[in-house]
Formats: C-alpha cells, sequence, structure tokens
C-alpha cells in the first residue's frame, strides 16, 4: 500500500485552541500531535516537520515560509507565524494575526469561539513513509509518518477533513458539474502562472492554490486512504486559443510539483 506522494494533502485531528489572546492578536495552537492514530490512518511521529521549520520556519531566510491561513485558501492568509517547534506532543505554533480585512475576521472568529481548530497542509515524502501491517483479522494497519513537506497551517471551524465534500462528489452520480468547476479554477490558476506576474510571493500563492485544487480534482477518485498510489497527473490534453484555434502546451503540473 502506498501513499500519493504528488499531492496537496491537508490534515486535522480535532486540536483545540491552546491559548488566544485578543489584545495582542496572537494565538498559540498546537497543528499535529504526535504518536496518534488519526483518521487517515497515519501515526506522525516526533521530528516530521523538523527540516521544514528549519528551511522555511518564521526564523529561516526562506521568503516562501510556512504561511497561517484560512481555511487552506491561499488567497486568504490571516497573519503570520512567530514560532514553529516541536515538543513531546506535537507541532506547536505561535501566530500573529494580520490587521488585513481576513486578519480582523479571524480575530473576531477566533474571539467568539467560531475558529476552534487548526490543521495543516503539505506533502508525504516517499521515503519518509512506513507501512505497518496490523496484526491478522485486526485491521488494514497504518502508516509511520517520519517527515511531510509542510507548506501552511489553517484555522478552521472544525477540524474535519477538508476533502469530505469532494469525497461526497466522488461517491455521487453527477460529477461533472464539479469537475467543470474545478477546471475552470485551475485554468485561470494555471495562465496566471505561465503569465509570471506580479512579486515571487503572488506566484508562490498561485503556485500553492494549483496544487490544492488539483489535489480536490484527484481527491474525487481517490477517496481511500490506503489507495493513495504515488501517481501523476497526466498533463496531455492542450488548451485551445478561441481566437485563432491555435494549440497551445499543457500546463506542466509535474514541474509545479518537483519545486517543493
Amino acid at each position: 500500500m502506498q501513499k500519493e506522494i504528488n499531492r496537496y494533502a491537508v490534515k486535522a485531528q480535532n486540536i483545540e485552541i491552546k491559548d488566544f489572546d485578543e489584545n495582542s492578536r496572537k494565538v498559540s495552537m498546537y497543528l499535529a500531535r504526535f504518536n496518534i492514530l488519526d483518521s487517515d490512518n497515519d501515526i506522525i511521529l516526533p521530528g516530521a516537520f523538523k527540516r521544514s521549520i528549519k528551511e522555511r520556519g518564521p526564523n529561516s531566510a526562506s521568503n516562501r515560509k510556512i504561511a497561517y491561513l484560512r481555511y487552506h485558501d491561499w488567497e486568504k492568509p490571516i497573519g503570520k507565524f512567530l514560532e514553529l517547534s516541536e515538543d513531546e506532543n506535537g507541532l506547536l505554533a505561535v501566530a500573529q494575526l494580520g490587521n488585513s480585512e481576513d486578519g480582523a475576521d479571524a480575530l473576531n472568529d477566533y474571539k467568539d469561539g467560531i475558529i476552534r481548530e487548526h490543521s495543516i497542509g503539505f506533502r508525504y515524502i516517499k521515503d519518509q513513509l512506513e507501512f505497518v501491517p496490523a496484526p491478522e483479522n485486526e485491521g488494514p494497519g497504518h502508516f509511520n509518518v517520519k517527515e511531510v513537506a509542510l507548506w501552511e497551517g489553517s484555522a478552521v471551524t472544525f477540524g474535519a477533513n477538508e476533502f469530505t465534500n469532494v469525497i461526497e462528489v466522488a461517491k455521487s452520480e453527477n460529477k461533472l458539474p464539479f469537475i467543470q468547476k474545478l477546471g475552470e479554477q485551475i485554468e485561470v490558476m494555471t495562465k496566471a502562472i505561465i503569465s509570471g506576474q506580479g512579486s515571487d510571493e503572488r506566484q508562490y500563492s498561485l503556485e500553492m492554490k494549483l496544487k490544492y485544487l488539483n489535489a480536490q480534482l484527484l481527491s474525487i477518485a481517490k477517496a481511500d486512504p490506503f489507495n493513495k498510489h504515488s501517481a501523476e497527473f497526466d498533463p496531455s490534453n492542450r488548451h485551445s486559443n478561441n481566437n485563432n484555434q491555435q494549440e497551445q502546451k499543457a500546463f506542466n503540473w509535474i514541474e509545479v510539483y518537483n519545486k517543493f
């Protein structure tokens, strides 16, 4: 059994907020817990986030730092992480809410108890996964997750799987409208990335949004956590120009994935 490696994954473990200070606009929270079997049949092991924190944490020199978002939406950053560290329990974070409209909305939602939990957006690393079979007649087993590439931590209303609605679509007979909507959004993100306009931060946000949309698309076909093979999206389709019907090369999905 394998995991889908080249995809944007999200994980929530129903962890309550550790502390919130309205005056300082600071929130402390656990983004993930260690040594707990979750709904994805994963157990995250201590050390899983150390490299990401070193390379893209608040104290790193990277301009692509681990983001603090709302609902895993790269168009809605609500502040920044001041501290990211591992302790004996899990991934501990201290965040500062921003002064933007989204940050102000999040402040009120924390205050009102609407935001209650957090989850992470990440990518599995192939050689850092270990499948552990269960004893006979005691279930399918689980994955020990030794390391992930952490991209963001998100404030959520409930710590439920962000792809629940996608999985329901996958089980339904009428998938076409949802697939068409995803396709339209993917096309917009693809064209924006190809144009190359804007700052490096904007390009990074667009790439992350594209990863997230593609993950939703993949989730329609693969809802079983034990059928997560390392498949690559085949960009074999081509887009036509409405004016001259000239074919254009499809966006290189794998190139985007392999950047991170």
